[in-house]
C-alpha cells in the first residue's frame, strides 16, 4: 500500500521497528560485495574499465572521459538570464554561510614557557561527485565546490555522468565554470569513485572524495576509504530521506508536498510522517495522493512511496523520541512555536522550523549544505561543510624553562606506562639543562 497510516502504540515491537526500518540497508551486503569488483577492476585497468562501464551502465560511453573546456564555456553562455541569476544568488547565499565556519587561530600557553597551537591546512586535492541519471543537479556542485574553494584546496576535480549516452546537462558544466572548476570528467556511479581515488590514465587521484550518491556511490566511498592507498570519504550520503513531525495545526497539503519532494529523488527514498493526530495523518495521505498525478517523476514516487509511512503517535514526546532514534537527513518541524522544540532534537542532519521552511530551500539556496549523513549516521555525523576540505595540525613549542618546568611531569608518565624512550628523549634534555 502506498503510504499506509500507522497507529504505533498499536504495532508489536517487531512492526514498530519495520515501520522506521530503512530500504536499502538489507540489500547493502550485496551492493558492497559488486562495489569491490567495480573498484578492483578500475584500479586494474584504468580508462578502460571506465569506459567499459559507462557503456553497460550509462548507455554508451562518451566522447572523451575529460569535458573540453570549450563545451563549460558554451554551457555558460547557454543559460538564461534568470537561469544564471538563480544559480549566482544560491552560490552566494551557501558562500555566505560557509565563510562564516572558517576557523581562526588557536594558541594557547598550557604551561609556562608550554605553547601549543592548532593551524589549518587546506587536502591538497579533492574529488567532487555530483549524480547524474533521472535528473541534473547542479546544487549538489555548489555545496561541494563553495566551501572547497573557501578552504583553498589547490586541485578541484569534478565527476558527474553523462545520461545515458547523453552530453553532461548544461547547468552542470556551467555551475563548474561560474566556480572556477576547470576539471570535469564525464563518468559516474562507483566507478567514478575508484577512478578518483585511485587515479587513471585521464582522472586523477585525489585524496578526498565527497558529495552525494547512490547505495552504490556511498558503498564505493566506503569501500575506497577502507584502503590507505584510496581516498578518504567526506559522509555516509545515500538516497535522500526525510521525517515530518506535524501536530493538528500543521498544513496538510504543505506536509504532503514536503514528502513528496525528497521520495521523487531514487526509488529507494524514504519519507516518514509523525503527528499526534489522526485526522492529519489521513489529510495528509489524501492530499500526496492528489498531488501525485501532478508530478513529472511517477515512476520513482510510486516506488520510494511504497517504502514510507505516515505513522501516528501518542504525543509530541514520543516524535521527538522515534525521530533520534531515527536520525533523518532532513527533519522538518511543522508544529506551533517550532523552534521550542529545538533543544530536544539531537540527531539529524539538517532542521526546517515551521510552516514557512520546506526542504527544498535548504536543497538549493538558504545557504546550509545539502549533503548529509543518511541511513541513520545522523547520530554520529554531520553534514558536508568548510571542515571538511580542511586539516587541523597541532603544534607546539616548549622554551628551556617551559621543559624544565614540565619535562619531569612528562618522564613521570612514560615510566607509568613502561616507555623507556619516551623518558629518555625528555631526561637527556633536562640533564642538558641542569649543565
Amino acid at each position: 500500500m502506498m503510504l499506509p497510516i500507522l497507529d504505533y502504540a498499536t504495532l508489536d515491537a517487531n512492526a514498530q521497528r519495520e515501520a522506521l526500518s530503512r530500504p536499502a540497508v538489507a540489500e547493502r551486503a550485496q551492493v558492497v560485495a559488486l562495489v569491490r569488483e567495480t573498484v578492483a577492476r578500475v584500479r586494474a585497468e584504468g580508462d578502460s574499465a571506465v569506459l567499459d562501464y559507462a557503456r553497460r551502465f550509462d548507455g554508451g560511453e562518451p566522447e572523451s572521459l575529460r569535458v573540453p573546456l570549450e563545451h563549460l564555456d558554451a554551457a555558460l553562455r547557454s543559460l538564461s538570464p534568470i537561469e544564471r541569476d538563480a544559480l549566482q544568488r544560491a552560490i552566494d547565499n551557501v558562500r555566505r554561510f560557509h565563510a562564516a565556519q572558517l576557523p581562526t587561530p588557536l594558541s594557547v600557553e598550557t604551561s609556562p614557557g608550554v605553547r601549543c597551537e592548532r593551524i589549518t591546512r587546506p587536502i591538497d586535492s579533492v574529488g567532487l561527485y555530483v549524480p547524474g541519471g533521472s535528473a541534473p543537479l547542479p546544487s549538489a556542485l555548489i555545496m561541494s565546490a563553495v566551501p572547497s574553494e573557501l578552504a583553498g584546496c589547490p586541485r578541484r576535480i569534478l565527476c558527474t555522468p553523462a545520461a545515458r549516452g547523453n552530453p553532461i546537462h548544461h547547468s552542470i558544466l556551467a555551475t563548474a565554470r561560474l566556480l572556477g572548476i576547470t576539471e570535469v570528467f564525464a563518468v559516474g556511479g562507483a566507478q567514478a569513485i575508484a577512478a578518483m581515488a585511485y587515479g587513471t590514465e585521464t582522472i586523477p587521484k585525489v585524496d578526498k572524495i565527497v558529495g552525494p550518491g547512490s547505495a552504490w556511490v556511498t558503498a564505493a566511498k566506503q569501500v575506497v576509504a577502507e584502503d590507505a592507498g584510496g581516498a578518504a570519504l567526506d559522509l555516509p550520503a545515500g538516497p535522500s530521506e526525510v521525517l515530518v513531525i506535524a501536530d493538528d495545526g500543521a498544513n496538510p497539503q504543505f506536509v504532503a508536498a514536503d514528502l513528496l519532494a525528497q521520495a521523487e529523488h531514487d526509488p529507494l527514498s524514504q519519507a516518514i510522517l509523525l503527528t499526534t493526530c489522526k485526522d492529519m495523518a489521513a489529510a495528509v495521505r489524501a492530499s500526496a495522493l492528489a498531488q501525485l498525478p501532478k508530478l513529472s517523476r511517477r515512476d520513482i514516487l510510486d516506488q520510494s512511496l511504497q517504502r514510507s509511512r505516515l505513522i501516528v503517535v501518542s504525543d509530541l514526546a514520543m516524535a521527538l523520541r522515534l525521530s533520534n532514534d531515527y536520525a533523518p537527513e532532513h527533519l522538518i518541524l511543522q508544529l506551533r512555536d517550532a523552534r521550542q522544540h529545538l533543544p530536544t532534537i539531537t540527531s539529524a542532519g539538517s532542521i526546517f522550523l515551521g510552516a514557512w521552511s520546506p526542504e527544498s530551500m535548504g536543497d538549493y539556496c538558504s545557504g546550509t549544505n545539502h549533503v548529509l549523513p543518511t541511513y541513520g549516521y545522523a547520530r554520529a555525523y554531520s553534514g558536508l561543510s568548510v571542515h571538511d576540505f580542511l586539516k587541523r595540525i597541532t603544534v607546539q613549542e616548549l622554551s628551556p624553562a617551559g621543559l624544565r618546568e614540565l619535562g619531569p611531569t612528562a618522564s613521570v608518565l612514560a615510566g607509568i606506562e613502561g616507555l623507556d624512550a619516551h623518558a629518555l628523549a625528555v631526561d637527556l634534555r633536562l640533564a642538558e639543562l641542569r649543565v
